[in-house]
């Protein structure tokens, strides 16, 4: 009995050890997530930027179809959706954290600019 009990013992002693590794693995996963979203934001961002700007250049060139008129509109509103949606999830994001008080490690990352 004395021996079931000194495992037990032992096995609660080395208990946060084990936790803490778990823990460990999470906050590597959620920073390689973080920063793999941090990477994506402004090339999903110049993707929304190219369909609004190619909707524009649609829209202007179709000088009498009237269905290419209407794609070029269409193209133009998807981009507007999509840059509001995008960047209303990023202000969204850092609101909360900075609610919170999380730190989120600074500006939104232009390519070619440096902070």
């Amino acid at each position: 009995m004395k021996k079931l009990a000194l495992v037990a013992l032992a096995a609660v002693a080395v208990l946060p050890v084990f936790a803490h590794a778990q823990l460990g693995n999470i906050e590597n996963i959620v920073e390689a997530i973080g920063r793999l979203v941090e990477l994506a934001t402004p090339i999903v961002v110049g993707i929304a930027l190219l369909v609004f700007f190619w909707g524009l250049v649609k829209f202007i060139f179709a000088s009498g179809d009237g269905e290419a008129k209407e794609q070029g509109k269409n193209l133009m509103i998807g981009g507007i959706i999509a840059l509001f949606v995008i960047v209303s999830i990023v202000g969204i994001i850092r609101f909360i954290g900075s609610a919170v008080g999380v730190d989120q490690g600074g500006n939104l990352p232009v390519p070619g600019v440096e902070n």
